[in-house]
């Protein structure tokens, strides 16, 4: 599951929301709306997140937030360390080799450690 499928799901099931239901409202197909939800289908794009944004009638912090998940929920992420340290290509490596052994609890820690070193740095 992705960041904003969880998201989704958690919305849909606070309003009683039934997954065919709203994928009919925001024009796709109940497998796909599935699939995206389940992280088997790519990052959705610009205009089906506003669509969303829309279904769900959210404004400004909500908006935004689901906006910033839907960036960070590509199933399938690439890392391009081309050009830069070689630590930067080994830690890519380390965790594409060993992500799936990772309990939520190191997932957890580790998105934690960076967001603190990063903060001021980066927007998510």
């Amino acid at each position: 599951m992705t960041p904003l499928g969880k998201k989704l799901r958690e919305m849909r099931a606070e309003r009683g929301i039934a997954l065919k239901n709203m994928a009919h409202a925001i024009g796709v197909s109940p497998a796909y709306l599935s699939a995206l939800e389940h992280g088997h289908r790519g990052q959705p794009t610009f205009y089906l997140v506003q669509r969303i944004i829309g279904f769900f009638n959210v404004i400004w912090d909500e908006a935004e937030e689901l906006e910033r998940l839907a960036g960070l929920s590509h199933p399938r992420a690439q890392i391009d360390t081309a050009g830069l340290p070689e630590r930067a290509t080994e830690l890519a490596n380390l965790l594409a080799q060993h992500i799936r052994k990772l309990e939520v609890e190191d997932l957890d820690a580790l998105v934690a450690l960076l967001r603190e070193r990063l903060r001021g740095r980066i927007s998510d």
